[in-house]
């Protein structure tokens, strides 16, 4: 079975994960488009406490481009998801296995974005490792 995600996990506070997060996928060339704190929605929707869980919408605009070029309907998984959250006394990043794209469409001309986007976000994940 496909991993669905690409994890490290850090030893150090959650909003310094945050921080390293965004700069290592910067370098990868993704910016971040979307912000979910699913911690306040959660208590402030149906006031129910989790830990610290940050989704981040990660867009490398070229790949975006090729890929939306390949499928039209590749927007229903864009952008990749990059998961922030406290787990205990460490800070699990996981991406999104932008493989997954190429599973669900079964469209094999995605394979070669999709495996340069999923070098990318390993790097930028491996990048945080302590």
């Amino acid at each position: 079975m496909m991993e669905l995600g690409i994890t490290t996990a850090l030893t150090t506070t959650f909003d310094d994960a945050v921080e390293r997060t965004r700069g290592a996928l910067q370098q990868q060339g993704f910016g971040v488009l979307t912000e979910i704190d699913m911690q306040a929605t959660l208590k402030a929707k149906l006031d129910e406490d989790i830990e610290r869980y940050l989704i981040l919408g990660a867009c490398n605009p070229q790949l975006a481009h090729r890929a939306v070029g390949l499928n039209r309907q590749i927007g229903l998984l864009l952008p990749c998801n990059v998961v922030v959250r406290a787990d205990g006394d460490e800070v699990v990043v996981e991406a999104m296995n932008p493989q997954l794209m190429v599973e669900v469409t079964d469209d094999p001309e995605l394979a070669v974005v999709a495996d340069e986007a999923a070098t990318r976000l390993r790097t930028a994940i491996e990048s945080l490792a302590d």
